[in-house]
């Protein structure tokens, strides 16, 4: 009572596989890269715009130049 074992079907495997991964790994790496975008490239874009809202770079500048940071410029008395 011997029974005959099937054999593995070896043949496209690889491409079969190769064409379901390449598949999930492009739509895993669409969506991580959306998710990357929301979360961190709109609230960076956010943080910089609200920054120079009301940054003023000729007080930030004299700022500077009054701590003696410039060596082209002299320090106002």
């Amino acid at each position: 009572m011997s029974s005959v074992i099937a054999k593995p079907a070896m043949r496209g495997l690889l491409a079969k596989r190769l064409r379901f991964h390449l598949a999930v790994a492009f739509t895993l790496s669409i969506a991580c890269a959306g998710a990357f975008k929301v979360a961190v490239g709109d609230s960076r874009k956010k943080a910089y715009a609200d920054f120079y809202k009301k940054y003023d770079a000729m007080k930030s500048f004299e700022a500077m130049r009054d701590a003696g940071i410039f060596e082209s410029v002299k320090p106002r008395k």
